[in-house]
């Protein structure tokens, strides 16, 4: 029997609290849709298969089965059944139209000296909506992107004067289920896959941390609310030009052009706890009462 102070085991018991606070919002989320559970532990056994596979590297391929088996707790007929099932697809998330919502915010042409969206003439030299989404692509047709875009009701468009004004400075796919849960998908795993990173390398690579503020009325969370939706404003108008630069300069260079970064920004606000675990019951040293905000904290 493994002994309660064993180190591995009080990691072990650490990460299962951390997995049952992931798993509360997703278990949420398959019964508003129906989704039986059987489906969920079908994609978690697949998951450890993969994630056993890639940990075993260059390992002989007549006992990567064997090894699989051996690390998973999985019987070797259900390795070999999962190894040949392909991971469901997430919807398709990025589009000509969401780029040009992205350039149109963030780019200086195309914004007021404090960070807001210039309405655009439809057509003519930047700044223009024609000139905007022909900096985005070439694939697509101005008018087909402003048709889309109307379509999402993310602009409007003035007749009289021959203009376009933004609408929406974040775009949310309320109708369109699919692309929601592909947002969902591609947000939520980068920023876990980081915060996982930064946890099993000695050496943290990814940005990711957390600021908290607690003791707050309704009334300051949603002037809270309002703060933070500047501050995502501001730090979209600050880096897009940077990165934009950065992607010119490498393509200058004739770099290889590989790499991805994605930047988020993600607020949760809810009632405190009205009570905390007794801290007699908690191992190692009695915890120590929190400030109202915390200084930021990275995994």
């Amino acid at each position: 029997m493994t002994n309660a102070a064993d180190p591995i085991h009080a990691d072990q018991q650490a990460l299962l609290a951390a997995l049952a606070r992931l798993m509360a919002p997703f278990a949420r989320l398959c019964l508003a849709k129906g989704v039986p559970i059987q489906a969920v532990e079908e994609l978690t056994r697949q998951a450890f298969v993969n994630a056993a596979r890639t940990a075993c590297g260059d390992a002989n391929p007549a006992r990567l089965t064997s090894r699989i088996s051996t690390m998973t707790g999985l019987t070797r007929r259900e390795v070999a059944r999962l190894q040949t099932q392909d991971a469901p697809e997430l919807p398709p998330t990025r589009t000509s139209a969401t780029d040009v919502l992205t350039y149109w915010i963030s780019q200086p042409a195309y914004v007021s000296a404090d960070g807001q969206p210039l309405v655009l003439a439809r057509q003519g030299a930047a700044p223009s909506f024609e000139a905007l989404a022909l900096s985005v692509t070439k694939d697509v047709h101005p008018r087909s992107l402003l048709a889309e875009m109307q379509r999402l009701k993310l602009v409007a468009i003035d007749p009289a004067q021959n203009t376009v004004t933004l609408l929406q400075e974040v775009f949310v796919p309320r109708g369109d289920w699919p692309q929601m849960v592909g947002f969902l998908g591609t947000n939520v795993g980068d920023h876990l896959r980081a915060a996982v990173a930064n946890v099993l390398d000695p050496a943290p690579a990814h940005f990711e941390q957390a600021l908290l503020a607690d003791e707050l009325s309704l009334d300051s969370v949603q002037t809270a609310r309002r703060l933070i939706e500047k501050q995502w404003r501001t730090l979209v108008t600050n880096l897009g030009p940077k990165l934009q630069a950065l992607m010119d300069a490498d393509q200058a260079a004739q770099r290889p052009q590989d790499q991805s970064v994605r930047i988020g920004l993600y607020a949760w606000a809810d009632a405190m706890p009205t009570s905390t675990p007794d801290p007699a019951s908690l191992p190692g040293p009695a915890p120590t009462t929190p400030p109202a905000t915390s200084l930021p904290e990275a995994s």
